[in-house]
């Protein structure tokens, strides 16, 4: 039986639980940091070690048949995946932030402002939403320090405790959308052995 494979984070908030949930599931594998795929010794399955942002292509390509990855960046990349369990790991939720003397009280105060994100698609569709105009700066790593080195007037990042945008001197004042892990298939996979035993072990440890 041919061999599926699972993309995971390879580095990341989700990468020790995503392990940690496989490992539950009863699979025998070496958690490489080093290396990009290793096979699983007693289950039909190789996981692939790879970037956040890259896993939903890779299902969505079929060079991987299932990842694990947050729900955020599926939508960010906007690929074509099919949601096959929810995971409740990885818990956050994207927020629009602002320095805490801004005059920004509320979600039509961004009108005519700028915000910083590594989340523009996201951030693009719920503006329009509300029918904002405001100016996405789209910034990779480090977002929270952006109003301060005067950048832009508010941001909208991913949050899990706060304590970031506390040191960095921001209030959050509204939600964007909310998200956790997700294990995504491609399409083609419905009836599959191996997965359907997979997804057994996994909703059982859920």
């Amino acid at each position: 039986m041919k061999n599926l494979k699972i993309a995971i984070q390879k580095s990341g908030r989700l990468n020790e639980k995503s392990v940690q949930l496989l490992k539950n599931c009863g699979l025998d594998f070496e958690n490489y940091k080093s290396s990009l795929i290793t096979t699983v010794a007693n289950f039909n399955l190789e996981i692939l070690f790879l970037r956040d942002d890259d896993i939903p292509g890779y299902v969505e390509q079929g060079i991987a048949d299932l990842g694990i990855v947050g729900e955020n960046v599926i939508d960010e990349t906007a690929s074509k995946v099919n949601y096959l369990q929810r995971l409740g790991f990885g818990k956050c939720t994207l927020k629009l932030a602002v320095p805490r003397d801004s005059a920004i009280k509320e979600i039509k105060d961004l009108n005519g402002k700028s915000i910083a994100t590594s989340y523009p698609v996201i951030l693009k569709s719920f503006l329009e939403e509300y029918k904002i105009s405001a100016d996405i700066q789209t910034i990779s790593g480090s977002v929270e320090i952006a109003p301060g080195l005067g950048l832009s007037d508010a941001i909208c990042d991913i949050v899990s405790t706060g304590g970031t945008l506390k040191s960095n001197g921001l209030k959050p004042f509204a939600d964007v959308r909310s998200s956790e892990a997700i294990l995504i298939g491609r399409d083609g996979l419905q009836d599959n052995e191996i997965l359907n035993e997979l997804l057994q072990r996994i909703q059982s440890v859920l």
